[in-house]
């Protein structure tokens, strides 16, 4: 898929538009039937010696009831292995029964204090969507509650690369 020649470690979803829409079926509110989807992401270019990868996924433009813009895990995803290239549109909480490398998949807790994807329900868009990935030389171990400041602060010393991809709502 990378035409220009880069080899950037980099994620990307194919299903977020030429504006960097990321469509309202992965969204809280959703489209009709289907709503709260993971998106479809895939990955390019490893680093090497990369041994898993982890995401976070947040709405960096969430205001908190008391003002201010404070971050909004939607997402937390650990141990994925290097052998996966991305992840299916719907993987949240399928891991297990897609079995064979997905297995291994373990996602943690986010702002709803649920497993998986949950993405909030926008009163209005201008919102951004952050995916940040990050390559690692090394698996993490966490326990049962993997949260978004666990794996940041387990990741430390620990990232071999990073990739962002920013879409709006």
């Amino acid at each position: 898929m990378a035409s220009d020649g880069s080899n950037e470690f980099r994620v990307v979803s194919p299903h977020i538009d030429h504006e960097g829409r990321l469509p309202r079926q992965y969204m809280g509110d959703g489209q009709g039937a289907k709503k709260n989807i993971s998106p479809p992401l895939e990955w390019y270019n490893l680093p090497e010696g990369t041994k898993s990868l982890a995401l976070i996924v947040q709405d960096i433009d969430a205001p908190d009831p008391s003002g201010p813009i404070v971050p909004w895990t939607i997402w937390v995803v650990i141990n994925i292995p290097p052998t996966v290239k991305g992840l299916p549109e719907g993987f949240s909480l399928k891991g297990e029964e897609m079995g064979g490398d997905y297995a291994a998949i373990k996602e943690g807790q986010n702002d709803m204090k649920k497993h998986g994807w949950d993405a909030p329900k926008l009163p209005s868009g201008g919102h951004r969507i952050e995916f940040k990935l990050f390559a690692l030389d090394d698996h993490l171990h966490l326990g049962n509650k993997v949260t978004k400041d666990k794996v940041l602060e387990a990741v430390d010393g620990h990232i071999l690369g990073e990739s962002v991809l920013l879409a709006k709502f």
